[in-house]
């Protein structure tokens, strides 16, 4: 991450293993958008090793079911006020507005989705 990078948006979702495929196309897509309109970063992670041997395992913390896993996803900022920028612009960009998306179900449960916006504490 760059040493510039002060704010983070965080998101976590849970997605049905069978739309995982779909969820990855919509990421991509969206991360054309955000990089296109200034975001420093874009990452969309899935869950790998989601049973550690301390914490709260997100899989209980969302109440994860066999056939779903848990996207970690986060989007880098210069600051807040270039979040809010960036993301102004992304929402005026046609692609939200593509027709392979419009109504179409989200490949994702939005009930369980957490997102927050994010001061950088420690830039290690």
């Amino acid at each position: 991450m760059t040493k510039t990078a002060k704010y983070v948006d965080g998101f976590v979702l849970v997605v049905p293993k069978k739309n995982l495929s779909a969820y990855r196309k919509m990421a991509q897509d969206g991360g054309k958008a955000w990089r296109k309109y200034g975001a420093l970063d874009y990452k969309e992670c899935v869950g790998d090793d989601l049973y550690p041997k301390w914490g709260l395992p997100f899989p209980k913390m969302l109440k994860l079911k066999p056939s779903e896993t848990v996207i970690f996803s986060y989007i880098v900022y210069k600051s807040r006020s270039h979040r809010d920028q960036v993301n102004a612009k992304v929402m005026k960009d046609p692609m939200m507005n593509d027709p392979k998306y419009k109504d179409k179900p989200m490949p994702f449960d939005e009930k369980r989705m957490a997102y927050g916006g994010f001061k950088i504490l420690v830039d290690a």
